[in-house]
């Protein structure tokens, strides 16, 4: 009513405004006729599109403290600082449609709502990107450029390295110098929706973070998920694909396959994701209280208004109204505090989050607990200043937390086990923090030979085509990698595959085969055998550089002679496919599709009580000493691994004492390189490519092309054992090693 009745004065003012503007001067007296009937004030003739929308919002709240927190003010104006988004005013002084200069806010503006001309204008409307707080400029966007101006924050990662980087403290665990808190602001949604493109986070050195959250392509902007007038979300286009949904806190139950991964460490993976973004923030909060408490001593508490960190003066973990005031605001931050707290602060106050960027905010919160379970260890955080060179990229975290000291669990309460089952990443497919998808972030797009496998676009692309170009780098793998559309989760139709070495092979079934496409290999026995062509055996040649069977070859193992995967030498049978079991063929028997699993409970079937990975490395189907050392009991992976160990002792006294070059592995591309101090490993300085092994004789390369076959494949010892022990006993025959005690198998 309140709303009405102050926008009723407004067209009364402007009607007064018109009558003035048509007799071309103020009358000196109007006179008022009361009427007989008089009619109630209609809105009806006034025709505004998406009026009773807009009406709706928080944009049009004029009792919200977003537009009111300055009506105490002298004058009351809103500040420079804050105009931009509290005002209409300054949000067009900010754009330049004031006739000022664009991207800057020149002075305070009179408070006001957000009108239909704060958006829709000749400036917003080709407005085509956005700088963010961190300096990072997003680019080639559409209309969600004017919602991203006023919700991406106030403060960014560089913010926060900028301000440890001013106090001059080198030693992370130092309280700086009356360094208060700096709070990223509120509802900062873009700044989560673009990840580390935006930086909004504070992103610890060394760790690879979530870019853009990339969902389905119909649903990848601000108003294509919310209604741009009233705000609301759209949810009955959100139950299309997830089911179930009906309202808002629906959404909070989603969990998608390429996410079943327990972040949280509670054991639970059917809980929607923003439980386990809640659980994570609410371990790292109790780490920040643990942290100030026994590193710093002075314990911390936090209150849901600014400045949001206080002193716990009675050290109860709560901040009672008495302690919740500006004089008692928390100021001694250390560099390693400041960064964990303002990373809470980044997961706490964009309540969306959890369907903007989920992956962005569990990567920050992961590691601010990282941080500081291993703090009140050992420091370990090195901080990257502003200006300091770029870090080089990493693999993708995939060890446990540090453990913390028995009296911080004792003191404040926090589960040790579950601290040490915390998990920061996905599965392969969908782990945007890996390699297999980050390795072409400087260059933009991931060239035509690696797309296929390593870009969403690439495997449908090269189906379609049967040929391939280059694609768009991407943050892992999308539903419309393997399913026909978003809206239609049928597998693309896939008969047979064609393998490197030329021979095709099929599971009957188009899921598995998609997998084969690409977990087949780069290379073949046949293609090292036209590599070698008509090279003597023992003969250096520089042209014969090693050759990369590449990750996971799988399938190659799978159906072994079939198609050819290992090099196969000539006068030797080895086994095809092999069978296994009915129930246990093929890829999506026995792996999750989605996150890589593997059903433990099928395995338990026949295999006995089967709990974890390690139990199937236990598994022993096939009689005979194939490694020689004795030992039938042991597990075939085990028999594996000591060739594989064999063979590569057996490569290195070849190359030494053979060919007068000593050789060295490192599980980095190019893999083999020059010993050059012949102490059987390759330290850092050795591991280049400028000093790649090119010593190569074809023996000594079809030993290391086995090598490497076999020690790519982690599952070789369930996807086809007796394969991958030919390839290794024949390689090490071939190189000289006497091995008459290891038994060759000769099929099932």
């Amino acid at each position: 009513m309140r709303r009405k009745g102050l926008i009723s004065l407004a067209w009364l003012a402007l009607l007064a405004w018109g009558v003035v503007a048509l007799i071309g001067k103020a009358p000196s007296a109007l006179t008022v006729s009361a009427q007989a009937n008089p009619t109630t004030m209609s809105y009806e003739h006034v025709k505004i599109p998406f009026f009773e929308s807009w009406m709706g919002s928080a944009h049009a709240d004029i009792s919200s403290r977003s537009f009111t927190n300055w009506n105490s003010a002298d004058p009351p104006l809103v500040p420079v600082a804050c105009a931009k988004c509290h005002s209409s005013a300054g949000f067009h002084d900010f754009i330049g449609l004031d006739g000022s200069a664009a991207g800057v806010v020149e002075s305070p503006a009179a408070p006001g709502i957000i009108q239909c001309s704060t958006c829709h204008n000749d400036i917003t409307v080709a407005k085509t990107e956005v700088t963010m707080p961190s300096g990072q400029i997003l680019s080639e966007l559409s209309r969600e450029a004017v919602c991203m101006e006023c919700h991406q924050g106030r403060q960014s990662g560089a913010s926060v390295a900028a301000a440890i980087e001013r106090s001059g403290v080198v030693d992370h665990d130092v309280v700086m110098d009356a360094q208060g808190f700096l709070n990223i602001h509120y509802a900062a949604a873009a700044a989560t929706l673009y990840g580390a493109d935006a930086g909004g986070g504070f992103e610890y050195p060394g760790k690879v973070y979530e870019r853009r959250f990339e969902h389905v392509s119909t649903f990848a902007t601000c108003q294509s998920c919310h209604d741009p007038h009233s705000l609301q979300l759209d949810v009955a286009s959100c139950s299309t694909c997830h089911t179930g949904v009906e309202s808002v806190a629906d959404l909070r139950n989603i969990r998608m396959p390429g996410s079943s991964i327990d972040y949280d460490g509670d054991g639970d993976i059917t809980t929607g994701i923003y439980t386990e973004l809640y659980n994570l923030r609410a371990i790292l909060f109790e780490l920040i209280q643990a942290y100030a408490d026994e590193a710093i001593g002075k314990p911390i508490g936090y209150a849901d208004a600014n400045p949001y960190f206080f002193n716990d003066l009675d050290g109860d973990g709560l901040i009672s109204r008495d302690e919740q005031n500006r004089n008692n605001a928390y100021t001694t931050f250390t560099p390693r505090l400041l960064a964990a707290a303002y990373n809470y602060q980044v997961a706490k106050k964009d309540v969306g989050g959890y369907t903007h960027n989920a992956k962005y905010l569990i990567q920050l919160v992961y590691d601010s607990i990282e941080d500081l379970a291993g703090a009140l260890n050992t420091p370990t955080m090195a901080l990257q200043r502003p200006g300091d060179a770029p870090i080089p990229m990493l693999a993708s975290a995939t060890t446990p937390y540090s453990e913390l000291q028995a009296s911080l669990s004792a003191s404040r309460g926090v589960d040790l086990g579950v601290i040490e089952r915390l998990h920061r990443n996905d599965s392969g497919h969908f782990d945007s923090t890996s390699r297999a998808w980050r390795n072409w972030d400087a260059a933009g797009a991931v060239p035509a030979s690696c797309s296929t496998c390593h870009s969403a676009a690439g495997l449908p692309f090269f189906l379609q085509h049967g040929v391939q170009i280059a694609q768009a780098a991407s943050p892992g793998m999308s539903c419309t990698t393997c399913h026909v559309a978003e809206d239609n989760f049928a597998l693309i139709e896939l008969e047979t595959v064609r393998f490197v070495s030329g021979a095709n092979a099929s599971f009957d079934h188009s899921g598995d085969n998609l997998c084969m496409v690409c977990h087949q290999g780069r290379a073949s026995g046949p293609t090292l055998d036209s590599r070698i062509r008509a090279i003597p055996d023992d003969e250096v040649s520089t042209s014969l550089a090693f050759l990369n069977i590449h990750y996971a070859p799988a399938a190659a193992t799978r159906f072994g002679s079939d198609v050819q995967g290992g090099y196969q030498y000539a006068g030797k049978d080895y086994v095809g496919y092999w069978p296994h079991d009915i129930d246990a063929a093929t890829c999506t028997q026995c792996h999750d599709p989605h996150n890589g699993r593997i059903d433990l409970p099928l395995c338990s079937d026949c295999h006995g009580k089967v709990e974890t990975v390690a139990d199937i490395r236990a598994f022993r189907e096939f009689s005979g000493d194939f490694s020689g050392d004795g030992n039938t009991t042991q597990g075939t992976s085990s028999d594996i691994q000591s060739m594989i160990y064999l063979l590569r002792e057996a490569i290195e006294l070849h190359a030494r004492d053979v060919i007068g070059a000593p050789i060295g592995y490192a599980d980095a591309n190019p893999y083999w390189f020059n010993d050059l101090d012949g102490d059987g490993l390759i330290s850092r300085e050795e591991q280049s490519r400028n000093n790649a092994y090119n010593s190569f004789s074809p023996r000594l390369l079809r030993a290391a092309y086995n090598y490497q076959f076999a020690k790519k494949d982690k599952g070789a010892y369930a996807h086809n054992p007796l394969y991958v022990i030919q390839l290794l006993h024949d390689s090490l025959d071939d190189l000289g090693v006497d091995v008459s005690n290891m038994e060759r198998p000769t099929g099932y």
